[in-house]
């Protein structure tokens, strides 16, 4: 029976799965964040070369007779490229295909293989797969592509506003509070300047975002975050849907990643609003599977399985939390 190795490359982890051709999930394991951009595109796959090897002692390989990755830092299609030859290279398969992760939340989350998707996590990104295969998708870089949002993003804008309402140059808000609170400080400047100094790591900035969802019911400028941010998860998705002519007819809207799988109520109704509006023919959807088996999915696609695979593989990933594989991204 053929096997698919499947890859969910994220920022803090890379989830992989040993699965056959008719959904039995046969090994399973957890590596290191997936980095390329930032270790290089060889670290990023030894990654994917050490978990295999430690979930199934003893192979070597090839492992699978197809690997589908679908992993962070692979934003744009030359970058897909880079990391799909040094998969080849290094002969884990002989059959290899490298997506960005948001196309396999995506298939995931969807009942079909096209419609729309939105991930807030660490970042924020979308893609957009038509019927026809045409397929919407945006740089996702940064604020140098125009991009705002994700945990990152929500964290640096509670701390630009706290540090303003603390000095006087902005309107007061319960988010000083939540700074100090958060990082055990006397005032936002002492968090600011430990920052700085590199006292405090950079990646405790997101412990800010869970206080501003808590205090946007009551706060106006966390309300205004929030707002923010649905508009974008909106304007992303619809913007992505009109690309490959998906707004006038009914279309799912996959919702994932950190922020929006916590179902805030605020953000969750503001959303809801805001497709209303946009995309009044959307179906907005929040994962219930973790990402990878978006990725096996597309490996099942790619070897023709029979439809009760896919039914085996969601069932497998709906039980209880099952150890390593069980967590969000």
């Amino acid at each position: 029976m053929r096997t698919v190795l499947a890859v969910d490359g994220g920022n803090s982890k890379t989830d992989v799965c040993l699965v056959a051709e008719d959904g039995a999930v046969l090994a399973a394991g957890r590596g290191a964040g997936f980095a390329p951009q930032s270790a290089g595109v060889a670290a990023a796959i030894d990654v994917i070369g050490e978990t295999a090897a430690r979930m199934m002692p003893g192979a070597r390989p090839p492992y699978a007779d197809h690997i589908a990755a679908y992993v962070a830092g692979a934003d744009l299609p030359i970058e897909e490229d880079r990391l799909q030859a040094e998969l080849l290279a290094r002969g884990y398969s002989s059959s290899v295909l490298v997506g960005n992760d948001t196309f396999a939340l995506l298939r995931s989350g969807s009942s079909a293989p096209w419609g729309a998707a939105v991930v807030c996590g660490a970042g924020i990104n979308a893609v957009a797969v038509a019927p026809d295969g045409r397929v919407a998708r945006f740089p996702a870089l940064g604020r140098l592509s125009g991009d705002w949002g994700g945990g990152s993003g929500l964290a640096e804008e509670v701390l630009w506003h706290a540090a303003r309402a603390e000095d006087g140059r902005g309107p007061a808000t319960t988010l000083t509070d939540a700074v100090r609170e958060t990082f055990g400080t006397p005032t936002v400047e002492a968090a600011v300047i430990a920052f700085h100094l590199g006292d405090m790591s950079m990646e405790r900035l997101h412990e800010l975002v869970a206080p501003l969802l808590v205090m946007a019911s009551g706060d106006p400028v966390a309300r205004a975050i929030v707002a923010r941010l649905a508009e974008e998860v909106a304007l992303l998705g619809t913007v992505a849907m009109r690309r490959v002519g998906l707004l006038a007819a009914p279309c799912e809207v996959v919702l994932g990643g950190g922020v929006l799988t916590a179902r805030d109520p605020l953000l969750t109704a503001l959303i809801e609003e805001q497709y209303a509006a946009r995309a009044p023919h959307a179906t907005l959807l929040v994962t219930e599977v973790p990402p990878i088996v978006g990725a096996i999915l597309h490996g099942l696609d790619h070897l023709k399985a029979q439809p009760s695979a896919y039914d085996k593989v969601r069932a497998h990933f709906r039980q209880p939390a099952q150890g390593a594989m069980a967590g969000g991204r």
